[in-house]
């Protein structure tokens, strides 16, 4: 069974509470439940992980080596700080996505840059909560056809 893990970074406990003109009015508990219905519909497992701490995220993304097939991160704030981050998704070889719900380009500048775009299967920014599910389809779409 194909295993998806979802990664969100610092602050994103409080979604639907802060910020809702950008981030939206969805929750993180709503988010992960249409992404555990999506891969329930298709017999793989969803794995979610919320963190303000850099270093447990680091953990989560090195212990998922040799457990799970596909990563979802919405790194937040730590999109545009942790080379951490970045050294250990190069270091696990596991295809991900790098989500943020608000449009990057269209907020200040120091939100421009990110240290995973580049290392990323894909990238999906601006769609707010829909974006969970596009990547979700989307990793769906790469466990059924490169996973066992």
């Amino acid at each position: 069974m194909a295993k998806i893990l979802v990664i969100h970074g610092p602050n994103l406990n409080l979604l639907g509470q802060r910020e809702t003109d950008v981030y939206g009015t969805a929750t993180l508990n709503s988010i992960n439940q249409k992404l555990s219905s999506l891969t329930e519909e298709k017999k793989m497992n969803c794995i979610c992980f919320q963190s303000n701490h850099e270093g447990e995220i680091v953990d989560q993304i090195q212990q998922a080596q040799g457990n799970v097939h596909f990563i979802i991160i919405n790194p937040a704030a730590y999109t545009h700080t942790s080379v951490a981050i970045r050294d250990a998704l190069l270091a696990i070889h596991i295809p991900f996505i790098e989500i943020h719900l608000s449009n990057l380009y269209k907020r200040e500048l120091f939100r421009h840059h990110s240290y995973l775009s580049d290392i990323a299967y894909g990238v999906i920014s601006g769609m707010g909560a829909q974006g969970y599910e596009l990547a979700m389809i989307a990793a769906i779409d790469y466990c059924q056809h490169n996973c066992i």
